[in-house]
C-alpha cells in the first residue's frame, strides 16, 4: 500500500516512476513472498479534479501491470492525497477476483478510506461476536468478501469523531475486541493490522495485530525471524513485526520524470509518503513505523505535521 499527502503532484511519479513503485511491487515485492496479482486501485483527491472534495476511486481485480488503462488514466491525473493498493492472494479457487474486492474501500457517510497489507483469519466466524458492534449504515454497504471491508465497518463504527485521539481510540478498542472474540470463539490466531486511513490531506497509519496464539503483545527480532522459510510460523511472524514506513520532503510537485525529490528538515516539509514499503532501494531517509504504533500524518496550509503514538491495548 502508498499513501500521499502534499502539493497536488502528478500520480505517476508516485506509482510508476520510483525503482521501486507500486505496480512493480505486483510484480516483485521485496518483502512478501506473494505476487501481488488480485488486483489493484486508488483513491485520489485533487484540486482540479471535478469533485475535489471527493476522491476519485479506481479499483480493478487484475495485475496492476497488466491492466491496459494503467497508462491512460494515470498520466492524466494530479492528486495532493492519494491511497493505493496492490492486493496479494493466495493461488486458490475460493479468492474471488471482483472490483468490490480491490482496495481502497471507500463508503457513504465517512470522510476515510482505507486499506491494508493485514488479515484477519477466521473473520467469517468470528463475526457472530464482532457484529454487534457494528452499525447497519456501514454493513449494508458491505459489496465483497474479504476481511479488510469488515475491518473497514468495524472500524467506522467504533469511531466517536474524526480526531486523532478519537481513531487511536477506535483502533485500540478494534483490536480488543478482535482478541476478545477470538479467546471467547477459540479461535486464536495472527492476525495483521498494517492500515493506512486516508482523508483529504490526513493519514493515519497503523502498525499493529496479534500473534500466533492471538496474544496483543507479540515479541521477536522480525529480522532474524525473516530468516525461515516463507510459510512457517516463525515467517509469518516476521511478517507482522515488521516496520512500515514513510518519507517526509519537499517540492513533489516539481519532478516530472523521476523520484528525486528534495529530502529536508520534518518542519520544512511539504509532503510525505507512507508505504508498505520503502519506493527506493536505499532506505536511508525512510523513517519506520514500529509494531505497536500508529502515525499521524496531516497536510497544515502547505506543511506537513507528524505525530507518533503508541498503541496502548
Amino acid at each position: 500500500m502508498l499513501a500521499f499527502i502534499g502539493p497536488e503532484t502528478p500520480l505517476e511519479n508516485l506509482l510508476l516512476t520510483p525503482e521501486n513503485s507500486l505496480v512493480n511491487q505486483a510484480l516483485d515485492p521485496e518483502s512478501h513472498p506473494e505476487l501481488q496479482l488480485a488486483g489493484w486501485g486508488f483513491g485520489a483527491w485533487g484540486e482540479h479534479l471535478a469533485h475535489p472534495e471527493k476522491p476519485f476511486i479506481y479499483r480493478r481485480p487484475m495485475a496492476a501491470f497488466y491492466d491496459d488503462n494503467l497508462e491512460r488514466i494515470v498520466p492524466s491525473l494530479r492528486a495532493s492525497t492519494m491511497l493505493a493498493h496492490v492486493r496479494a492472494a493466495a493461488y486458490d479457487a475460493k479468492v474471488v477476483l471482483a472490483d468490490e474486492n480491490c482496495h481502497p474501500f471507500s463508503f457513504e457517510g465517512t470522510r476515510w478510506i482505507v486499506a491494508q497489507n493485514g488479515y484477519l483469519p477466521g473473520w467469517q466466524i468470528l463475526q457472530r461476536e464482532l457484529l454487534q458492534h457494528c452499525k447497519d449504515e456501514y454493513l449494508k454497504q458491505m459489496a465483497g468478501s474479504t476481511d479488510t471491508e469488515f475491518i473497514y465497518v468495524l472500524l467506522l463504527s467504533l469511531l466517536e469523531g474524526d480526531s486523532d485521539e478519537d481513531v487511536q481510540r477506535a483502533v485500540e478498542e478494534l483490536i480488543r475486541l478482535v482478541a476478545s472474540a477470538m479467546d471467547k470463539l477459540d479461535l486464536p490466531g495472527l492476525t495483521k493490522l498494517k492500515l493506512a486511513l486516508v482523508s483529504q490531506d490526513r493519514i493515519i497509519g497503523v502498525n499493529a495485530g496479534l500473534g500466533l496464539q492471538g496474544e496483543t503483545d507479540p515479541t521477536g527480532d522480525w529480522r532474524e525471524l525473516r530468516k525461515s522459510e516463507p510459510g512457517t510460523d516463525d515467517f509469518s511472524l516476521s511478517m507482522l513485526l515488521e516496520p512500515l514506513y514513510f518519507l517526509m520532503g519537499r517540492k513533489f510537485e516539481e519532478d516530472t520524470s523521476t523520484y528525486a525529490f528534495e529530502q529536508c528538515a520534518e518542519d520544512e516539509a511539504t509532503g510525505v509518503i507512507f508505504a508498505s514499503e520503502a519506493l527506493t532501494e536505499d532506505t536511508d531517509g525512510w523513517s519506520q513505523l514500529d509494531f505497536g504504533h500508529i502515525v499521524f500524518l496531516r497536510n497544515e496550509g502547505g506543511r506537513v505535521t507528524k505525530k507518533v503514538e503508541a498503541l496502548s491495548v
